[in-house]
């Protein structure tokens, strides 16, 4: 073995040409770069640099080892770096557990900048619509949308952005059946109702009470399914209106009142101080902040055109009938 301070020395008479060049740059004397070389090539049994009056050429062994040189010293390098994060609570994985339309419509677009940020960080993504349980450690950070954070719970919870809803239909479904624009139209719709714990969602009860005798085709215990359902034209549905509005074959048609709900990011109480869990959730405020004006802005757009393709499909087909 040789000392890593050896091969250092290596790498500078390498990139530096000579034996002061490298002394220069290591912030030592030449006379222990010379030692230093001397001592790599008498443990190795190897001639590194032919020595002349202009400098230290690389021999055909210094120059087949040097790459090999230059990954030791980014390992190290590494290893140094990785070791200053730790020491400062700024390394290691975060576990994050998300449904699927706020990791893919909010989370997922932000990991990028908070690579670049914290590269020392890993976020491993949980997508589900289950709540997988924080304090049995199935998560470290839960990112949901709920109507107010757990009540029974011993969770810490930060809100990220508010949530508004409203009555979707597909495109096709509204030219073919028209838009209900008032809670009342809806008991001449059909629905797609919801299964399991997306049954009871507020916004799933209510629209169930305005049309209690409507058609339901299909049931979805899924709120990306739900969406999915819409956009195929098999019924109405109730959806949040930052993700639905950027569907262009989604038609809003009305929108429900009071039942706003929030997305909140919620850790265990004894993990809210970790260095690397708090830069996280700061990083997520803002950049939820910023994504909901982006999706407001792009949304109204995009319905705004569904509407008058719809308006002006409706009208080629009374004019054909």
């Amino acid at each position: 073995m040789f000392d890593w301070n050896d091969l250092r020395a290596f790498l500078a008479v390498a990139r530096g040409g000579s034996t002061l060049a490298a002394a220069k740059v290591l912030g030592i004397n030449q006379t222990t770069v010379a030692r230093r070389i001397e001592a790599l090539e008498a443990n190795l049994g190897l001639k590194l640099f032919e020595r002349t009056q202009s400098g230290s050429r690389l021999t055909e062994a210094g120059q087949t080892l040097v790459a090999d040189a230059d990954g030791v010293e980014r390992a190290a390098e590494g290893f140094a770096h990785q070791a200053q994060a730790l020491q400062r609570g700024m390394a290691g994985s975060l576990r994050v557990t998300v449904n699927e339309i706020l990791g893919n419509a909010f989370l997922t677009p932000a990991l990028m900048e908070f690579r670049r940020l914290y590269p020392e960080i890993r976020i491993d993504t949980l997508v589900t619509d289950a709540f997988l349980d924080l304090d049995k450690g199935e998560a470290d950070v839960a990112i949901r949308g709920t109507a107010a954070p757990l009540a029974d719970s011993d969770l810490i919870s930060r809100k990220l952005s508010d949530v508004d809803w409203a009555v979707y239909c597909s495109r096709d479904y509204a030219i073919r059946h028209g838009i209900p624009t008032r809670p009342e139209d809806l008991g001449r719709h059909v629905l797609i109702g919801g299964e399991g714990s997306l049954a009871m969602m507020p916004v799933m009860q209510w629209i169930q009470a305005q049309a209690p005798d409507a058609e339901v085709h299909t049931r979805s215990s899924s709120l990306t399914n739900l969406m999915v359902a819409s956009r195929a034209g098999l019924g109405i549905a109730p959806l949040p209106v930052m993700a639905a509005d950027q569907e262009p074959e989604l038609c809003r048609c009305m929108e429900i009142a009071g039942m706003a709900s929030a997305v909140y990011v919620m850790v265990r109480a004894d993990m809210k101080d970790v260095r690397r869990v708090r830069v996280f959730i700061d990083f997520l405020a803002p950049h939820f902040a910023a994504l909901r004006r982006t999706y407001e802005a792009r949304g109204e757009a995009v319905q705004a055109a569904n509407l008058r393709y719809v308006a002006e499909a409706r009208a080629a087909l009374a004019e054909e009938a």
